[in-house]
């Protein structure tokens, strides 16, 4: 019994393909976008994502006065967030045979956000706002890029920006909350 022809691929080819470059992993073939560039853009993302871990430890232990124990547990919450999401990042960044750029003394050059200097609760809310907004913008763009061209790398950004938006909207909601508490912290 003969099984119809597959018009889609040949699949002797893609075995042959599959066995030929075995050393690169999920890394096929017919990746269709330069993977040196797709790194550059993930280790951007990564080094940035650092910036905001550190930045929301620094704002957790810093923030001081009356409603600073909410305030510091919600930096610690969008901390552990932003280190998931730095972790989902270097591991992509694996994944395409890129190298995860950890090196702290690279992360500040390279990263989209600042560190910031914020001494009361109000500027650091306002700080990390403004990051979160950069950031929403560029995985915007970033998602574009990467499109159908490569969905796991797309989708796993989407979920990255679905957090970074849900981040605003805690930041925007808690300035807009005690605008005028948080003036005297």
């Amino acid at each position: 019994m003969n099984e119809p022809k597959n018009d889609l691929y040949d699949i002797e080819k893609v075995r042959q393909h599959a066995r030929h470059s075995i050393e690169n992993g999920p890394v096929t073939q017919d990746y269709p976008l330069d993977l040196d560039q797709a790194c550059a853009l993930l280790n951007e993302a990564l080094a940035t994502e650092i910036m905001c871990v550190l930045r929301y430890r620094h704002h957790e232990v810093a923030a001081k006065g009356i409603t600073s124990e909410e305030i510091a547990a919600e930096f610690a919450e969008h901390a552990v967030s932003e280190e998931r999401h730095m972790m989902m990042l270097a591991r992509r960044i694996d994944q395409l045979g890129g190298n995860p750029e950890l090196d702290p003394m690279r992360v500040a050059d390279r990263a989209i956000t600042e560190y910031g200097n914020a001494s009361d609760i109000r500027a650091m809310l306002e700080d990390d706002l403004v990051a979160e907004r950069i950031v929403i913008e560029v995985y915007r763009k970033m998602i574009e890029w990467f499109g159908t061209a490569d969905p796991t790398t797309r989708r796993m950004l989407e979920k990255i920006l679905k957090d970074e938006e849900e981040h605003a909207d805690d930041l925007a909601d808690l300035l807009a909350t005690d605008a005028t508490s948080l003036t005297f912290m």
